[in-house]
């Protein structure tokens, strides 16, 4: 990528800039992709339901996320974005230009190799994870692997783009590029399942070449941004560049992390593939829902966070100011996050219906996937203040540790979910549906407790001072979270009881969930804990932190 036009003046923020005022930024744009992909499920659920296409698709996703976790952006992210902004805190923009180009010379080798790789052995590597599938199954898996390779290796180089986007401050543009994506995919459907009237394998395959094309979508709208930033970034596979041999000191233990979440991925849907009919889809259906408070809560801070912590240490910020920083934070994400996993626990079906119920995802679908929600949330509040955690490691260029809490996190997951799965999936619904997928998610959320448990205790003995979890006002976000589920789930009886008229799915989650987040917000707010970007300040009835 050479240069094509003049280098945009900026300005290094300082390392205690106006970091907080971005992170509604970011949830913005997380938001909205995450809207997007919402609207995709919906075309997904619409035409597949929970059936052998929907696993497929859900399958077929998950063989080359491989690619994108292991070199996209949580890797990356970690390793490059904080040698970069060290760079640009010491005002080096040649040095972070010339980086920049080696990263990307080094990442097309590796993208370039794994997607070849991918689509010649798209068939033996479906065999191989999914020995569950019957012959028609693997065959109709593979044959969307072949189509989501290149795909994948489109959204790693988006990746790259978002490492220099990040280190600038830019953080709109590359968290909503995924919006791109979803919407090819959903103009797949529309195209070929209401506008042709296709089903079935052929629909299948097209909402496959849509998403290539989607992919191509997202990274081509972010490269304009960087190249007027750096001016061009000239692609090489020189080591001997400033800050690469830093970056790939990084790089292989959060490579090793990201591996061991792979790993724990692929196992949970290897083993969801000897579960009933259904399970794999019904899980993706969840995760969808799961992540949406972990990615806009969670990630979005510890998004902003990473760069100004990195440029903190690169100009000698006294630690008594990152704590601070990370106190706050960690305050922002629980208000978020805590009533979103109530609500997701007490409220998961109503959720789900109004997420995903139509067409071919019935009642039963909604039953089923509420509960695995509902065994999610239990693991919300720990998975996202994690992403937290291993930003202030990451920032200190310690990607070591939060490689090896992922992997303790992933067989724990695994080990609890096995156990409970065999015995879940004996026990069916009303409908027929079994309830085995529980027990993955159950087990998924135990292993979040487990990493979040011993990341707090060794951040707090690298930093070398307690790092306070503002016990207070954590109490008081409890409270107005339970009162908030309380009153949902109260209209929700007075539906079911018939005081109140039973309404379409959609209007009976507005009725459910909007007097809900009132409450929340209201009680939040006469308790003086909305605040959150001030940090917590409560009043009566919790007190003063």
């Amino acid at each position: 990528m050479h240069p094509t036009n003049r280098v945009e003046a900026s300005v290094t923020p300082t390392p205690d800039s106006e970091s907080r005022d971005r992170s509604p930024t970011v949830q913005a744009a997380i938001l909205l992709s995450r809207i997007a992909g919402f609207m995709r499920d919906r075309a997904l659920s619409h035409f597949f339901g929970a059936s052998v296409h929907a696993d497929a698709w859900r399958a077929a996703m998950r063989l080359p996320n491989l690619l994108q976790n292991l070199l996209g952006e949580g890797t990356l992210n970690s390793s490059f974005t904080p040698v970069l902004s060290e760079l640009q805190a010491k005002q080096q923009p040649e040095a972070a230009r010339a980086l920049a180009g080696a990263v990307l010379g080094l990442l097309l080798l590796a993208v370039g190799v794994v997607v070849l790789v991918g689509v010649v052995l798209a068939g033996p590597l479906v065999h191989i994870l999914f020995p569950g599938f019957d012959e028609a199954q693997q065959a109709r898996t593979a044959s969307l692997v072949r189509l989501f390779f290149p795909m994948t290796g489109l959204l790693v180089l988006s990746a790259w783009t978002i490492g220099i986007l990040n280190s600038h401050r830019h953080f709109f543009l590359p968290y909503v590029a995924p919006v791109l994506w979803n919407f090819a995919i959903i103009g797949g459907f529309v195209l070929a399942g209401w506008g042709m009237g296709w089903r079935g394998d052929p629909l299948l395959q097209f909402a496959g070449i849509a998403a290539l094309v989607g992919g191509a979508l997202q990274f081509g709208v972010q490269v304009p941004r960087v190249l007027r930033l750096t001016g061009g970034v000239p692609p090489s596979l020189s080591l001997q560049v400033d800050g690469v041999r830093e970056v790939i000191r990084r790089f292989l233990p959060a490579l090793a992390g990201r591996g061991a979440v792979n790993f724990g991925s692929y196992a949970e849907f290897f083993l969801a593939s000897f579960l009933a009919t259904g399970a794999l889809a019904t899980l993706g259906y969840a995760q969808t829902l799961y992540l949406l408070p972990i990615s806009l809560f969670g990630m979005s801070v510890a998004i902003v966070q990473l760069p100004e912590l990195a440029a903190a240490r690169a100009t000698e910020v006294p630690r008594s100011t990152i704590i601070h920083r990370l106190e706050g934070a960690i305050f922002r994400v629980s208000y978020f996050t805590v009533p979103s996993a109530a609500v997701y626990l007490v409220l998961g079906a109503p959720v789900v219906a109004t997420v995903y119920q139509t067409g071919a995802f019935g009642a039963a679908e909604v039953q089923l996937t509420g509960l695995v929600l509902g065994a999610y949330a239990l693991g919300v509040w720990p998975s996202a203040q994690s992403r937290l955690l291993n930003s202030g490691f990451q920032s200190r260029g310690n990607t070591r540790t939060p490689a090896w809490m992922a992997l303790v996190r992933v067989f724990t997951a695994i080990g609890v979910g096995v156990a409970l799965m065999l015995r879940l999936d004996e026990i069916t619904l009303t409908s027929g549906l079994a309830l085995g997928a529980l027990g993955l998610a159950l087990g998924s959320a135990v292993g979040g407790w487990v990493e979040w448990l011993l990341l707090h205790r060794l951040l707090a003995r690298d930093l070398g001072t307690p790092i306070r979890w503002a016990s207070r006002a954590l109490g008081g976000v409890c409270f107005a979270s339970a009162l908030a589920v309380a009153t949902g789930w109260g209209l929700g009886q007075a539906v079911l009881r018939g005081v109140l008229p039973s309404l379409h799915p959609i209007l009976h989650g507005a009725l459910v969930l909007v007097p809900t987040g009132g409450v929340y917000l209201g009680v939040t707010l006469a308790m003086g804990l909305a605040s959150w970007r001030r940090g917590p300040q409560p009043r009566h009835p919790f007190g003063v932190i």
